[in-house]
């Protein structure tokens, strides 16, 4: 297959069978997806409609059963672990439910980190951090331990670690899933900043339509499949997308 180079992400009839016990799992059945740069995408659907599983495809952390992945043109399908590993280090970030942090490093020596172990360094590390702190107006807690910060200044703090060396896809999984209201809220607010500011391409995944419709386009997984591709910001679309929620379980 040949890539569109408009394309950060590209799957391709890619599916994922999981053998739980004796019991076959199709987690993914061939689903085809094309995420372009600078794009913020939401992936929404119920427990076990495959959301993390594609994630994890997407991030290099699994490989397909069938199918194949590409990665800012490249196809990751059937690179050895050293090489997934290079794509990670390079092309993607990743910001979980929980932070991560390092817990005896300060906001900005935990935001250092990968440009420390960079392969090729691109960035100053302290200069680097420092401005990503300031992007995500976190850098007054700058000389402060993740203990020392709330979940919200937390989350700012892993996004930043995240965009340390600059990756063009920022992988985001339940982002906000271990925050109040107003915490989200401003998570959130730095996940638009930083694909406005720096035109990085997102991947949202999260059980929460709300927070799934601040994304400019939301795809509903069921049973592995894509079920919905729409737009958050057409009223006729939203319609249609939360006459579906209570049916299909989601929030």
């Amino acid at each position: 297959m040949s890539t569109n180079g408009q394309y950060v992400v590209q799957t391709v009839d890619v599916s994922k069978d999981l053998a739980l016990g004796q019991v076959m799992v199709h987690a993914l059945r061939g689903v085809t997806l094309n995420v372009k740069a600078g794009e913020f995408l939401g992936v929404i659907g119920p427990s076990g409609s495959g959301k993390s599983t594609l994630l994890g495809l997407i991030g290099g952390l699994d490989t397909p059963t069938t199918g194949q992945v590409f990665i800012d043109g490249e196809d990751i399908t059937n690179l050895t672990e050293r090489e997934l590993t290079r794509i990670r280090n390079e092309k993607i970030g990743f910001v979980f439910q929980f932070f991560n942090l390092v817990p005896t490093l300060t906001a900005l020596q935990n935001v250092a980190l990968p440009i420390r172990f960079a392969r090729h360094r691109k960035f100053d590390p302290t200069g680097r951090a420092m401005e990503l702190l300031t992007l995500l107006e976190v850098d007054d807690r700058a000389n402060h331990r993740p203990n020392q910060l709330s979940g919200g200044q937390q989350q700012r703090v892993a996004i930043a670690r995240a965009l340390a060396n600059n990756p063009p896809l920022l992988m985001c999984d339940e982002p906000t899933g271990n925050l109040d209201t107003v915490s989200g809220a401003l998570v959130m607010q730095a996940l638009h900043d930083v694909n406005e500011e720096m035109g990085t391409t997102i991947i949202m995944v999260t059980h929460d339509m709300d927070i799934a419709s601040q994304a400019h386009r939301v795809i509903s997984l069921v049973d592995g499949r894509i079920a919905d591709d729409i737009d958050p910001r057409s009223a006729a679309q939203m319609t249609a997308m939360n006459l579906l929620r209570e049916e299909r379980g989601l929030e």
